[in-house]
């Protein structure tokens, strides 16, 4: 599908979208950890994903361009793969990351100190 993403990436992220549209609306959204970090390698670009709809395109998670304003939100793969730092470089995945916390607490430290740390 995506040089975005591994295979087994894409069903977590596929699956996490599945469950998260089950109860979106009530009380019982979930908070998914992430399933993968892109970034820009000439940027200060960074996402932190937890969930992809059923139309490919548009995923969930931490979005961080870099200006001081990290933010939850959707951001459009396709637009993704469009984007380039710098240098020209494309978005690339960081293959050694490993969620160690829910989203929402990657939210609260990147509002606290202004940028995504993971």
């Amino acid at each position: 599908m995506s040089a975005l993403f591994t295979a087994a990436q894409l069903e977590r992220l596929l699956d996490n979208g599945s469950r998260q549209d089950a109860v979106r609306g009530t009380q019982d959204e979930l908070d998914l950890l992430p399933v993968v970090k892109l970034f820009t390698p000439d940027g200060a670009a960074t996402w932190l994903l937890t969930e992809l709809d059923a139309d490919l395109d548009t995923a969930f998670g931490l979005c961080d361009l870099g200006m001081g304003f990290p933010e939850l939100g959707s951001v459009s793969l396709d637009e993704l793969r469009s984007v380039c730092g710098r240098l020209g470089l494309p978005v690339e995945r960081d293959r050694y990351f490993e969620a160690t916390k829910p989203l929402s607490a990657y939210a609260e430290e990147a509002d606290r100190v202004g940028s995504i740390r993971s």
